[in-house]
């Protein structure tokens, strides 16, 4: 089919050549299948040929190029061409760096249901990138991407409801939303809610939960500052606990899986 010039055929077979399902990885033929699909509009094979030459896969890199593509699978409506065109107006790549661009083709992704276009919007309006800063907005998105489940958006909401930013300062809801990141394993979440347990804010103090959570993030992050300061502050609390709860504390760690 994909030789009788069938354009979702096309764009398949090129995926499965840029992927190696069912034939060697080959990117070269896969920018070969994608080509052919986008000569005749397809909006996917776009989308595909632009993150080749975006990455440099089967072509040589070329941001301008991707760009192009990007641009024509966006325009027909793609969200996740949207997306990617907004990170590269936002990282300066094929285009000049252009921030209100990038807040606009962010939205149109995150309007669509794209979880990280949604966290991106979020943390620009955050830092007032591309306009004012807008903590209300930043707070939108993080929510409706925290309510779909993503724990970096759970995480972001806790540390605004910490904060105070975009909304009255509210410990408990700071918690109810780093509780629901930590559990799915997010490093930085983990880190926070040890550190309320240790000052019980928004949770009864609770040292062997503390350092339970503190443990964790320090276990497992690959951020050295985190680690260094998850165990600075794990090391602290540890001086506040018996040996037993310590033994304890750290079985748990070794025991614990994501939600």
């Amino acid at each position: 089919m994909a030789e009788q010039g069938d354009t979702a055929a096309q764009n398949y077979l090129g995926w499965m050549y840029d992927q190696g399902q069912g034939v060697p990885e080959d990117d070269v033929e896969a920018v070969k299948w994608y080509r052919m699909a986008v000569e005749q509009g397809y909006a996917n094979a776009q989308y595909r040929l632009g993150v080749m030459y975006s990455e440099g896969s089967g072509v040589p890199q070329d941001y301008a190029e991707a760009m192009k593509w990007f641009r024509l699978a966006a325009d027909q409506g793609d969200s996740n061409d949207q997306f990617n065109l907004g990170v590269m107006y936002f990282e300066g790549q094929g285009v000049p760096q252009d921030y209100t661009a990038a807040v606009k083709w962010l939205l149109l992704a995150a309007e669509q249901g794209v979880t990280i276009a949604q966290i991106g919007l979020g943390s620009m309006y955050c830092k007032g990138q591309g306009g004012l800063q807008d903590y209300a907005a930043a707070m939108k998105w993080y929510r409706v991407a925290a309510e779909q489940g993503d724990a970096d958006a759970q995480f972001r909401l806790g540390w605004m409801h910490s904060e105070g930013q975009g909304v009255p300062q509210d410990y408990d809801a700071a918690t109810y939303w780093y509780r629901l990141a930590a559990e799915q394993g997010n490093h930085g979440a983990q880190y926070n809610l040890g550190r309320m347990y240790v000052a019980g804010k928004g949770v009864p103090q609770d040292l062997a939960s503390a350092y339970f959570w503190l443990n964790l993030s320090a276990a497992q992050t690959s951020d050295s500052d985190v680690r260094t300061s998850a165990v600075k502050a794990r090391d602290l609390v540890a001086a506040e606990l018996t040996p037993a709860q310590v033994v304890e504390a750290q079985r748990l760690t070794r025991e614990w899986k994501p939600k």
